[in-house]
């Protein structure tokens, strides 16, 4: 089983998560509720929330249709197209000193929003989510841990616990790995994280905390913009 964490796991999944903000900001602004919004795409309500969730499960195919209704495809269709391939050497192309197309983008969270919280925590539960999937005896591992909360008496958080005694036993993750306010309360009763091995989870949060700063990435620059 992998237990390493890839350096830019993080990075993407704020990415996608920033991309279905805004896709969700433009329908919004355009005066789209969302079942006319989805008729449009060709896509059901339930797929259209997981696009502005940010939500990996859904192909880029269905972003970019959700885009494309949106009138802001054009900016991935110049990625996919020519307007970023070198020209051929020795072309009139190659040797012009015009600029060469230039392709940003600014990848962060807000602390004043909790996102850097909310980031940290999807983030860890992913990785932890992934790591039980491949392993049987970790989810067995959360299960006593959760078994021990249960036995140690009244607590507020009783009720979550119970209700992950049913996402461990069923594997139904994505009550956890959503972005509702439900979804957010359990991740923070979370039996989950403590199989996590230590060199993941301080890779996560190192990652979160250069977010802190934010990202750019781009044929301009790939440094972290203070």
């Amino acid at each position: 089983m992998n237990t390493n964490l890839d350096s830019t796991a993080v990075l993407e999944r704020q990415l996608l998560l920033q991309l279905g903000d805004r896709l969700k900001r433009l329908r919004k602004t355009q005066g789209l509720g969302t079942v006319e919004m989805a008729k449009r795409v060709g896509i059901s309500r339930t797929t259209l929330s997981a696009v502005e969730a940010g939500d990996p499960a859904p192909s880029i195919g269905t972003y970019l249709r959700v885009m494309s209704a949106l009138g802001v495809a054009g900016e991935l269709a110049l990625l996919a197209g020519d307007a970023l391939q070198p020209a051929p050497a020795g072309s009139a192309a190659a040797r012009s000193r015009r600029s060469k197309p230039v392709v940003q983008v600014l990848v962060s969270a807000d602390e004043s929003r909790h996102q850097v919280q909310d980031l940290q925590s999807l983030a860890l539960h992913e990785e932890a989510v992934r790591l039980v999937r491949a392993d049987p005896v970790l989810r067995r591992t959360a299960e006593d841990t959760l078994d021990r909360w249960l036995q140690a008496g009244n607590s507020r958080s009783n009720g979550l616990w119970l209700e992950w005694r049913d996402i461990l036993r069923d594997g139904t993750w994505r009550k956890v790995l959503g972005r509702t306010r439900r979804a957010q309360e359990l991740r923070q009763a979370s039996p989950l994280v403590t199989v996590l091995p230590e060199h993941v989870r301080q890779s996560v949060l190192a990652q979160v905390s250069s977010l802190k700063k934010g990202i750019s990435l781009g044929n301009a620059s790939n440094e972290v913009t203070p």
